[in-house]
């Protein structure tokens, strides 16, 4: 049993189809293992075990009678404490939300829910979704899988850890500017970054509703697309003969070219054997793309403030002072400015269709650096801002620009590669990462 701790959703769905697991006791060896685990406080916010052994008997029974839901019915899953759960405390990482008691699930949660996932529990993350590290002093800092001592990324943080230390088969996060890719890359998990709208964020705890997106992590690109199909309710992309011959991909040296030692060289190394399986790879530099990232800031703080400073300004001494500065910071943009803002990254989102359109994806490596030191962040503002701001530069590009992404595991620890494809194009994407997967395995 304590194999299914470590196996894909994918083959665990298998598995129960067989007949060879039990979808009752999978979901008891999970909640034992959370149970038992050292760090489970740091990593789940809270857990659903009366609802997840419903579920799980559920789908047990359907098992029985040959009347499964979907791959992955009997499949337990972990969410984000910001996806609301009815009768659950949903409070998004935040003193601020402390009690909030939402009535309904979440629509992507009811859709998973109808294709047979058993909900395990809430995990821990950054404080209202605010920020790549995954450091919240105010309620939890999930460990970093490779140093206990460093940040495990965010804003997904819980999430993540969830699946890296066996305490969830799959698990699924939000995605503004980064928060599924970088924790997904620092975890040597795959994250999937949807395309804005692809799916439902009704239930979700909002942070700028103009970027939010909702994604999986996961052991494999095969659950993150088994996955993607049970939180729309459709079918998953078909992976089948994946091959990265004939592929084009564009590889932005303008975001790679001063990434620190570890994710450079990981890079290159990726992207040197994805060469050798027969894809062309050019690189070059994208323009459009460094004058949308430079309006960054007006883009993301103003809305984010606007969703939430009353009742930040409400009880500003419940949060993180650095996440509290970085909302205020929201205050400094006028009307004007956010609009033409809008307008300049519209005119680039056109620019970069048509820059791009000869490649496949483009590539990045998830991260430019490495998972910080907790310790050091908590004591040393510069270092905090640095390594915030560089956590989400390259992920952040996807978001402005309107794409989807995948971060892939490159094998070496802590380092991910970051392959960016069309709006909509989930199932292409997906594809891609299927022969990616196997290359860099």
């Amino acid at each position: 049993m304590q194999d299914w701790l470590r196996m894909t959703a994918a083959d665990l769905g298998r598995g129960i189809a067989r007949g060879e697991i039990d979808a009752e006791a999978l979901c008891e060896t999970y909640l034992a293992a959370i149970a038992d685990h050292p760090d489970a406080d740091r990593i789940y916010a809270r857990t659903t075990a009366e609802r997840a052994r419903a579920e799980a008997a559920a789908a047990a029974k359907r098992a029985r009678l040959g009347l499964r839901l979907g791959p992955l019915d009997g499949v337990p899953v972990s969410w984000k404490d910001l996806f609301d759960t009815a009768g659950v405390a949903t409070e998004a990482g935040s003193k601020l939300l402390e009690g909030r008691m939402p009535t309904q699930d979440a629509a992507v949660l009811s859709a998973a829910s109808h294709a047979g996932t058993v909900c395990l529990g809430k995990t821990h993350m950054s404080e209202l979704a605010f920020s790549g590290l995954g450091l919240n002093p105010t309620v939890a800092t999930p460990p970093g899988l490779h140093d206990r001592g460093s940040v495990p990324g965010g804003s997904s943080s819980g999430a993540a850890t969830s699946v890296s230390f066996g305490l969830a088969p799959i698990a699924i996060g939000s995605d503004t500017g980064g928060s599924v890719r970088i924790p997904a890359a620092w975890n040597d998990l795959v994250g999937l970054k949807t395309t804005v709208g692809r799916l439902s964020c009704a239930g979700t705890v909002p942070l700028v509703a103009s970027f939010d997106t909702v994604g999986p992590l996961a052991r494999s690109v095969e659950d993150a697309a088994l996955m993607l199909a049970a939180l729309e309710g459709g079918r998953a992309a078909d992976l089948r003969g994946a091959t990265l011959k004939g592929t084009r991909f564009l590889v932005l040296d303008t975001y790679t070219e001063d990434a620190r030692d570890a994710p450079r060289a990981a890079f290159n190394d990726a992207v040197a054997k994805i060469a050798d399986a027969g894809a062309s790879v050019a690189h070059g530099t994208l323009p459009m793309v460094d004058e949308a990232m430079a309006l960054a800031a007006v883009l993301f703080t103003p809305e984010a403030y606007g969703t939430w400073g009353d009742t930040i300004e409400a009880a500003p001494d419940k949060m993180f002072d650095r996440i509290l500065e970085r909302f205020r910071s929201g205050k400094d943009f006028s009307g004007p400015d956010v609009w033409k803002a809008w307008n300049t990254l519209n005119r680039c989102r056109v620019e970069y269709t048509g820059a791009t359109a000869q490649y496949d994806a483009v590539l990045l490596p998830t991260a430019p650096i490495l998972p910080p030191d907790a310790a050091r962040l908590m004591a040393d503002q510069d270092y905090y801002v640095t390594e915030n701001l560089l956590a989400l530069r390259n992920t952040r590009v996807g978001n402005l620009m309107g794409l989807c992404g995948l971060s892939l595991p490159t094998g070496t620890p802590a380092c991910g590669l970051m392959a960016l494809a069309a709006p909509m194009a989930e199932a292409r994407l997906l594809r891609i990462g299927a022969a990616l997967e196997a290359v860099l395995a």
